[in-house]
C-alpha cells in the first residue's frame, strides 16, 4: 500500500498519472466529502473512501465509503481489503463524518456548549460519561486528546457545507481556547492544563 500527501494544485496531476483502469483510488479523511475528493477522477467507479480511526494497529473499525459513482465491484474489494486487515468493516455513504464522527462532533461539540452555559464543570462532564455512559475516555477529554484546532477545523468545514444543520454549530468557547492557541495535549494546554 502507498501513501500519498500532495497539495491541492497537485491533486489533477497526481491522479491522473496514477489512474489506470485497475487501480483504486481511496482517501482516509474522517470529515472531508469523498464525493469531493474525488471530482478530478474520470472513473468514479474505482474510487471509495477507507476511514481508518487512531492508532490504527490498535482500532478495530474501518468505515467503508460508497459515493455515487463507486462500482458494487470496486466497494467489494474495499470491504474485502479492511477484513484482509483484520478490521470490522462498516457500510458508510458519503455524509459529513461518515458514521462515527458525524455521531461524535456534535456530542463533543454539545459537551463544550454545557461548560458554555454553565452546566457542569469539565470534570464533571468527563466523569458522567466515563462511569455513566461506559465511555473509556470523557468528551473534554477526547477534544484535547484529538486536538481542538482540529475538531475546530472540521466543525468551520461541515458548518460551511451545511449552514442550516443546528448539530454543526460552533462552540464559542472552542474557538475563544483555540484563538488563544491551546489545542489541547498537544500544546499542553487546552480544557485542561497539561503542563507539569
Amino acid at each position: 500500500m502507498m501513501v500519498i500527501i500532495w497539495p491541492e494544485y497537485a491533486r489533477p496531476y497526481i491522479y491522473a498519472y496514477l489512474y489506470c483502469r485497475h487501480t483504486i483510488l481511496t482517501s482516509n479523511t474522517s470529515s472531508l466529502p469523498i464525493t469531493e475528493i474525488a471530482k478530478d477522477v474520470q472513473r468514479q467507479d474505482k474510487f471509495g473512501g477507507l476511514h481508518f480511526f487512531n492508532p490504527v494497529p490498535v482500532m478495530k473499525l474501518l468505515e467503508v465509503i460508497r459515493i455515487s459513482g463507486t462500482s458494487d465491484e470496486t466497494f467489494q474489494t474495499l470491504l474485502n481489503f479492511g477484513k484482509a486487515l483484520g478490521k470490522t468493516t462498516v457500510s458508510c455513504k458519503d455524509t459529513p463524518g461518515f458514521i462515527v464522527n458525524r455521531l461524535l462532533v456534535p456530542y463533543l461539540l454539545e459537551a463544550a456548549r454545557m461548560i458554555e452555559r454553565g452546566d457542569a464543570t469539565p470534570e464533571d462532564i468527563d466523569t458522567a460519561m466515563k462511569l455513566g455512559a461506559g465511555y473509556p475516555m470523557g468528551p473534554i477529554e477526547l477534544l484535547d486528546y484529538v486536538g481542538l484546532d482540529t475538531s475546530k477545523y472540521i466543525v468551520d468545514g461541515w458548518k460551511k457545507l451545511y449552514p442550516n444543520e443546528p448539530s454543526f454549530q460552533a462552540s464559542e468557547l472552542l474557538n475563544k481556547i483555540v484563538g488563544e492557541g491551546k489545542f489541547g495535549r498537544k500544546t499542553g494546554a487546552g480544557f485542561y492544563n497539561y503542563k507539569k
